[in-house]
């Protein structure tokens, strides 16, 4: 579970519920059927509208997505991975490399770098072939996060034309100035939702998979640095320096602990 963004939801409703019952307010007076249905099944109507049903379909998993914990990008981890498979093709050769694809099963893409490697790709051809990967990752999951940033646009336009619908109920008929105040208060109750809707819901929804999405080309970059050091025959050491560049100096020094605490890849003079 990626407690942030349930915190973040459930927190800022909590927030809104506490002050307005701190003044005075009954939360029962915040649940209105009709307007949540007005709101959230217009805007989901809306949003489906907006985009091909191939897309519509990802939603449950884009979802999962914003609220599980993704795969970890642990560059330390891959740095000292493609150090190693840079020591190994120094000193035996790039085709020494394929006993190693199986360790690589859980990144298609590392493995695939490696395996263009092998063939003999060459290095332009291969920063292509790579960049051209990872621009279709980047597309295929923005494309995710403006189904939500739809419908975080959607969602305060539903609100206020629910919240006129019910003024408009309440002037047909105002025989009952007793309940005139309530009545109004109820049709707001569309605005709020749609306000609630977009700025809890679908705007953070939206910005969290972005972040994860910023994450993963971050993490694919550096693959594509090592992976092309390891092509051209860089040495190990000057290899990992670099690809530290991607790792942020908050966490560099952790990273060199952890580090000084392993033993050090076999190295390659150049």
């Amino acid at each position: 579970m990626d407690r942030t963004t349930l915190l973040g939801i459930v927190g800022g409703l909590a927030c809104l519920v506490i002050g307005y019952a701190l003044e005075g307010g009954a939360v029962t007076l915040l649940w209105g059927t009709s307007a949540f249905i007005i709101v959230v099944g217009s805007t989901l109507f809306a949003t489906i509208a907006s985009y091909p049903w191939d897309d519509i379909k990802r939603i449950p998993a884009l979802l999962r997505q914003a609220f599980m914990e993704q795969e970890k990008f642990n560059l330390r981890e891959t740095i000292d991975k493609l150090v190693e498979l840079s020591t190994i093709a120094r000193r035996e050769g790039l085709l020494a490399l394929e006993e190693k694809l199986p360790e690589l099963d859980h990144d298609p893409f590392f493995r695939k770098g490696i395996e263009w490697v092998i063939d003999g790709v060459e290095s332009d051809l291969l920063r292509e072939m790579l960049g051209l990967e990872l621009d279709n990752m980047e597309r295929h999951n923005n494309q995710g996060v403006r189904i939500f940033e739809t419908a975080g646009g959607f969602s305060p336009t539903m609100g206020i034309i629910g919240t006129v619908m019910g003024l408009v109920l309440i002037l047909r008929d105002l025989s009952d100035p007793a309940h005139l105040g309530g009545a109004i208060a109820t049709a707001f109750l569309a605005t709020f939702y749609g306000l609630f809707t977009a700025n809890l819901v679908y705007l953070p929804i939206a910005n969290k998979l972005r972040n994860k999405n910023l994450q993963m080309v971050h993490y694919r970059e550096m693959l594509i640095e090592g992976i092309l050091s390891i092509q051209g025959g860089e040495n190990p050491k000057n290899m990992e320096q670099k690809l530290l560049a991607f790792i942020v100096n908050s966490d560099k020094q952790s990273n060199e602990k952890t580090a000084a605490n392993t033993n050090p890849a076999e190295q390659v003079s150049p």
